[in-house]
């Protein structure tokens, strides 16, 4: 009898965690620049997007995804230089600006002037301000008021939305 119960339970469990997963994919709330993507200057058909991207960038950039934690060479890049937006190469982020905030993803205090734009993010019952590329749309990652001096700010960024180009800056 006790065998039983633990097999049914463990089968719900799983069922619930499955069920849960799913509907969490079917209704999180879908990007926002998706349908307004003809605003930007850089646009793409979908299949131009899966062309120029590869599967895990298309998922950031385009689905408005989000990496693991610590996955990112970008997170250990340390060298002077400049991040750009790996869906449109527009400069996003000097390395000057780049500091370790412990959290497994590259963050900034401050992106170059006229790079990014920002929306609220209600995803996941939380209200976010969501960062965008402002040439292509992409979703870059999100912005929060716990950084170091002098903005305050913490844009923490999706390596794979990113590309680095090392030089002087």
């Amino acid at each position: 009898m006790k065998r039983t119960k633990r097999i049914f339970l463990k089968v719900c469990g799983l069922a619930a965690l499955t069920g849960g997963t799913a509907a969490w994919r079917l209704f999180r709330a879908a990007p926002a620049y998706a349908a307004t993507s003809a605003s930007y200057e850089v646009t793409h058909t979908d299949a131009e997007w899966h062309k120029l991207l590869t599967d895990a960038q298309y998922h950031v950039l385009r689905e408005a995804g989000t990496e693991r934690p610590y996955s990112s060479p970008l997170n250990d890049e340390h060298r002077m230089g400049i991040f750009s937006c790996a869906g449109c190469k527009l400069d996003l982020f000097s390395s000057k600006t780049k500091f370790n905030s412990h959290t497994g993803w590259p963050s900034f205090w401050q992106p170059l002037d006229n790079a990014v734009v920002t929306q609220t993010d209600t995803s996941f019952g939380m209200t976010r301000d969501e960062v965008h590329c402002r040439r292509c749309g992409g979703h870059l990652g999100h912005v929060f008021d716990d950084g170091p001096k002098p903005t305050g700010l913490r844009y923490c960024m999706n390596g794979l939305a990113m590309t680095f180009t090392p030089k002087a800056v």
